[in-house]
């Protein structure tokens, strides 16, 4: 009996099936993803249960990023942050990076994704 692939799908408000649309990747047809939709229910799934099988990342999860003020920085976190916050996961309890792919719209936002994640699996 195969085990099932556990699935994380990051979103703030797209459905796999939806990322199915623009990707053509079959595994976004799959029925028994687990949909967290920021940064705090993505940290939150993890640390209850344990690092999933395989993430899609979007990288923008809101619909406006609002700089705070003479920071420079966002106040709402991003997919960018959850690939930051994974990365650091994995090197502290010496686990390897889940399998992923960026579903996100914003290339750039996808490209930093990746190259993190990439960097990282290849250290």
């Amino acid at each position: 009996m195969e085990m099932t692939k556990r699935l994380l799908f990051l979103d703030d408000i797209r459905y796999p099936v939806e990322a199915y649309h623009y990707t053509r990747q079959d595994i976004f047809l799959r029925k028994d993803w687990h949909i967290v939709r920021n940064y705090e229910q993505f940290v939150s799934r993890i640390l209850e249960k344990g690092l999933p099988d395989m993430i899609s990342f979007d990288h923008d999860l809101a619909e406006v990023h609002y700089l705070q003020p003479g920071s420079g920085e966002y106040t709402e976190k991003t997919g960018y942050d959850c690939a930051k916050w994974l990365v650091e996961y994995c090197m502290d309890h010496h686990l390897d990076l889940p399998e992923f792919y960026c579903h996100s719209m914003n290339p750039v936002g996808k490209e930093n994704i990746e190259s993190l994640l990439k960097n990282f699996k290849n250290l």
